[in-house]
C-alpha cells in the first residue's frame, strides 16, 4: 500500500475550483486524456465504467494533457464539447495541464511517486513508439495518453495501468470491484 495522496487543489475544465479531498470516500480512476489520439475511443469505456459503478461510489476523473504528440490541442471548452458530443461523458474533466516532466501538475507528481511502475504491455508500446522514431518515457513518468491510476476510498493509490490497458480490461474491472468492497 502506498501513502495517501495529499489534499491537492484542482481546477476543473470550466475554471471552477475543486480539490482532491472533495473526492475522498470514492474509488477514483484518474486518467490523462487526449482528443486526437489513437486511444481516444477509450473515453467510451471510461464513461461505461462511470455509469456502471458511479452509484456505488466510483468516479472517473479526466485530466486532459497535450504532452504526447500534441494530441490535445484544444481549449478546455473545446475538450469538454468534444467529450460530451462524441462520447456523452458525464465524469469530471479538469483543466488541461502537463502530466510529465518538470512542469507536471502536482497531482501527477504525487501519483507517479506513489506507484512508479505501471502494469500492462509497456514494452510492446515502447517498441511501437521507437518504430515511429519516438523516445518513450521511462518509469516513473507517464508513458502516453490514457494511463490510469486507481485510487482507493482512503486516498491511497492502489494500481497503475499502462495506456493500452482498456477500461473494460479484466484487471481494471477486478481492481475497481475490489476497491469498492474494501
Amino acid at each position: 500500500m502506498t501513502d495517501t495522496l495529499p489534499d491537492l487543489q484542482l481546477t476543473r475544465g470550466d475554471g471552477t475550483a475543486d480539490n482532491l479531498s472533495a473526492h475522498r470516500g470514492k474509488v477514483l480512476l484518474i486518467v490523462n486524456t487526449a482528443s486526437q489520439c489513437g486511444l481516444t475511443p477509450q473515453y467510451e469505456g471510461l464513461e461505461k465504467l462511470q455509469r456502471r459503478y458511479g452509484e456505488q461510489g466510483f468516479e472517473v476523473l479526466g485530466f486532459p494533457s497535450n504532452d504526447f504528440g500534441a494530441q490535445e490541442p484544444g481549449t478546455d471548452d473545446e475538450i469538454a464539447q468534444f467529450c460530451s458530443t462524441s462520447f456523452g461523458t458525464s465524469f469530471p474533466l479538469f483543466a488541461k495541464a502537463p502530466v510529465t516532466g518538470a512542469d507536471k501538475q502536482p497531482l501527477y507528481a504525487a501519483l507517479t511517486e506513489a506507484v512508479p511502475t505501471k502494469q500492462g504491455d509497456v514494452e510492446g508500446m515502447k517498441e511501437r513508439f521507437r518504430g515511429y522514431g519516438m523516445t518513450p518515457n521511462d518509469d516513473p513518468e507517464v508513458l502516453w495518453n490514457f494511463e490510469k491510476f486507481l485510487v482507493g476510498k482512503d486516498g491511497r493509490v492502489l494500481a497503475r495501468f499502462a495506456p493500452a490497458v482498456v477500461p473494460d480490461d479484466a484487471a481494471i474491472i477486478s481492481a475497481i470491484e475490489d476497491a469498492l468492497t474494501a
